[in-house]
């Protein structure tokens, strides 16, 4: 098999293997659109593509040390371990869970359009706004994993709480600030 010599990500495996989060960031913001395009398309459903996503770049964070280039690139790699994890998330559900494929469901390139942008400026003031209508312990979560970029796990170590106890407080608080901004 040929490696594409010109891989423009394989620089930043190393520096994610010596804990450099910029280039872990990096690597998100040029893979996160494909990778969760690959867990859509086995799951289904996006809540629980979101939540392979996050297991996949922990993946990538430990063993980021063990990627060789000499056997794939790193999209390459990456879209495997997306595969992998799907799969297993899948398995997880039971023999008579699989959801029907998705096939014409639009995922975005990551690219953000001017009227996009100008919308965001408009609808900050509208989230933190809807922010400041969580709880405490609840916008503390929410801010801290997408403000800081700070996993779940990490935040649910920091916390105190049980991993799920976090994910089921930030899942309930991203559906009330979804309902508070479309209100």
């Amino acid at each position: 098999m040929a490696i594409a010599l010109n891989d423009t990500l394989a620089p930043l495996l190393p520096r994610i293997a010596g804990g450099d989060r910029g280039a872990l960031r990096q690597l998100y913001e040029a893979t996160s659109a494909k990778l969760f395009g690959v867990c859509l398309r086995i799951l289904s459903d996006k809540e629980e593509s979101e939540d392979v996503l996050q297991e996949v770049y922990l993946t990538i964070w430990r063993r980021a040390d063990r990627f060789d280039s000499a056997r794939a690139s790193v999209m390459t790699w990456a879209s495997t371990i997306a595969r992998n994890r799907a799969i297993d998330r899948l398995r997880a559900r039971g023999p008579l869970a699989h959801a029907d494929q998705v096939d014409e469901m639009e995922i975005a390139d990551g690219a953000v359009g001017a009227e996009a942008l100008l919308a965001a400026a408009g609808e900050d003031a509208r989230l933190h706004r809807c922010l400041g209508e969580l709880d405490n312990r609840t916008e503390q979560a929410i801010r801290t994993a997408f403000f800081e970029g700070v996993t779940y796990e990490a935040l649910a170590r920091r916390m105190a709480p049980p991993l799920g106890t976090v994910k089921s407080w930030i899942r309930r608080g991203l559906t009330k600030l979804k309902g508070c901004l479309e209100a």
